[in-house]
């Protein structure tokens, strides 16, 4: 008997973490007792500012006096839902000195662990499995997705909803997008007092960015022919 794959849905949580690092235009370094806020608006990135590297099993090669370091991340959600934070990563390692805010150059890190804390829980992750996840194509580019799609087309959304299963529960007073990534697009549907997030997943994952506008259209095409049909999407 022939077996067949389940096709992937969500991102991987070593997928979010590259993600919320490609995303990132700041971030805080804590090292010698010491907060600093990295900001970069340049293309780099905030990230751009550090180069993640194994640790060297050679004693020769490892430094002295190495400095502990951790990075800390936040994803916030750019368009206007409640409760914004998305999820915190941390990443923890050594540095060969004393981090230097100054520096021009790239700072490297040696790797210990990454932390991902997000709505599943707390996931450790080790700097194999963040260089074996693929980055997503659309990370750079979501917050303007987003809100563009919130901005200027807000009135298409909450036709989306027709695509929800189970059907959202009554009482929903707003709709809007708060993710998107290369596998579908999350709605948040925000009640009086709660709020519950659904996935809409693509028909296939986004290989480039210039593939996910036919993507949307896409679900907003069958969301159209439900409200005249009333059946379930094939």
């Amino acid at each position: 008997m022939r077996r067949t794959r389940s096709r992937a849905i969500a991102p991987t949580a070593a997928e979010r973490v590259r993600s919320v690092l490609a995303a990132a235009h700041s971030l805080t370094v804590v090292s010698d007792g010491a907060h600093t806020e990295v900001r970069r608006l340049d293309d780099t990135g905030a990230m751009g500012h550090f180069h993640l590297h194994a640790p060297s099993e050679d004693p020769v090669v490892r430094p002295s006096g190495r400095v502990p370091v951790r990075l800390e991340l936040t994803d916030v959600a750019p368009t206007p839902v409640r409760e914004r934070l998305r999820a915190r990563v941390t990443i923890t390692g050594l540095l060969g000195a004393p981090y230097d805010p100054e520096q021009t150059e790239s700072t490297c890190v040696e790797f210990g662990q990454a932390v991902l804390e997000d709505e599943r829980g707390r996931t450790f992750l080790t700097l194999p499995e963040l260089e074996a996840a693929p980055l997503d194509p659309l990370a750079p580019y979501e917050a303007g997705m987003l809100t563009h799609l919130a901005d200027d087309h807000g009135a298409l959304v909450p036709l989306l909803l027709r695509l929800v299963r189970p059907a959202p529960a009554p009482g929903v007073r707003r709709v809007l997008p708060v993710r998107i990534d290369r596998y579908g697009l999350t709605l948040r549907l925000e009640y009086p007092r709660t709020h519950r997030d659904v996935r809409l997943p693509f028909r296939a994952p986004v290989r480039h960015i210039d593939h996910v506008g036919p993507q949307i259209h896409g679900l907003l095409a069958t969301a159209r022919r439900l409200s005249h049909t009333g059946r379930l999407p094939a």
